[in-house]
């Protein structure tokens, strides 16, 4: 081998190279596992020796068993509620989002209008809108909806503006040089580097809208986990309650991943820093 050919980088085959790369994907995704799996085991510990009441926190075995009673009865009910609400709420809401967010970004005009409202809107807590909503719309689906697209409005909108606010001027500068028109301009140059900050936002709303359904369902629901979490409290059941947060975790979890895939997909030609590993 000549001293030419030893300098050159190794590059592992393509087939090689894919499995490398999700053999690591693995491995990462089992490392997120190893502190809730330490908290299971912690608290079963604490709780079985006594060191906290059963009535206060229950032993992570009997919220499993309460999960597992809760889907065979009404469980299911109570997702699919819950999860229809989320999804039209976040749907409306981050629609409305990116109309306003492309607007205003592009328009000094239009945040001279906009963002002194905007801005005091979204210091209002969320469950400051609940009483008003419930005397315009009533205790139907839809004040649950306008809640959750409340929540989901705000993040997205933010990082929206943001995102095109903090596209390079170089670039836009570039595509007008080149005789780019207003909508070339837009989809060729101004959408693609504001995408990053986008999805940033499309999570932070989505994460938004899981926290203001539960707003919503706690005070005037029948069906729904926030329904449940406010029945294991009437009903003085810890394991309720608690198995009710961890539905929504997961539910969160899963909702953030699709969006982070997405994510992952339509910014693949990105070449950015993903972070150091121990192993590098």
């Amino acid at each position: 081998m000549t001293s030419k050919s030893k300098n050159l980088p190794l590059e592992l085959p393509t087939p090689r190279r894919a499995r490398f790369s999700l053999h690591n994907a693995w491995r990462l995704r089992l490392k997120g596992l190893v502190l809730p799996v330490l908290i299971v085991l912690l608290l079963e510990f604490v709780v079985r020796i006594g060191w906290l009441p059963s009535y206060q926190m229950p032993a992570p075995s009997e919220i499993a068993l309460t999960l597992r009673d809760l889907a065979d009865g009404a469980l299911w009910k109570h997702i699919s509620a819950s999860l229809l609400r989320v999804l039209l709420g976040f749907a409306i809401g981050a629609s409305l989002a990116l109309v306003f967010a492309a607007w205003v970004g592009l328009s000094r005009e239009a945040e001279a209008y906009l963002e002194p409202t905007f801005a005091g809107l979204r210091s209002i807590p969320s469950l400051a809108w609940v009483p008003l909503l419930l005397l315009w719309l009533g205790i139907d689906e839809t004040s649950k909806i306008v809640l959750i697209a409340i929540g989901a409005f705000f993040p997205v909108y933010l990082n929206g503006v943001a995102a095109i606010r903090d596209i390079d001027r170089k670039l836009v500068e570039v595509g007008q040089m080149y005789g780019f028109s207003r909508r070339r301009l837009v989809r060729r140059i101004l959408l693609p580097a504001a995408l990053p900050g986008l999805f940033t936002g499309l999570r932070s709303g989505m994460s938004l809208a899981w926290m203001f359904l539960v707003a919503a369902e706690l005070i005037a629901a029948t069906k729904g986990l926030g329904y449940l979490l406010s029945d294991g409290r009437e009903t003085s059941r810890p394991d309720i309650v608690l198995a009710a947060i961890i539905v929504l975790a997961l539910l969160g979890k899963l909702s953030d991943g699709l969006l982070a895939g997405l994510e992952k997909r339509f910014l693949a030609w990105r070449d950015t820093f993903n972070g150091q590993s121990t192993e590098d």
